[in-house]
């Protein structure tokens, strides 16, 4: 986790599936990716390239982080 740096409040973006305050918000500023908790606004922030980025949600469409059926 980086260091907080200020992203306007218009720059994130909640998904259209979010239907609570229990989601993640996403940010793209200065040429990569910031991802915060939409409870806490002012707290941590994680940065990722936007390969990185790009990379995790390629994992993620294709189910690489589903728990194991057992």
């Amino acid at each position: 986790m980086e260091p907080h740096t200020y992203t306007p409040a218009s720059a994130w973006q909640t998904s259209s599936l979010c239907v609570s305050d229990n989601c993640v918000e996403v940010a793209v500023r200065r040429g990569e990716v910031r991802v915060r908790d939409s409870k806490d606004p002012h707290g941590p922030v994680l940065r990722f390239t936007v390969e990185e980025w790009s990379t995790f949600l390629g994992g993620a469409r294709l189910g690489e982080f589903e728990p194991p059926v057992c």
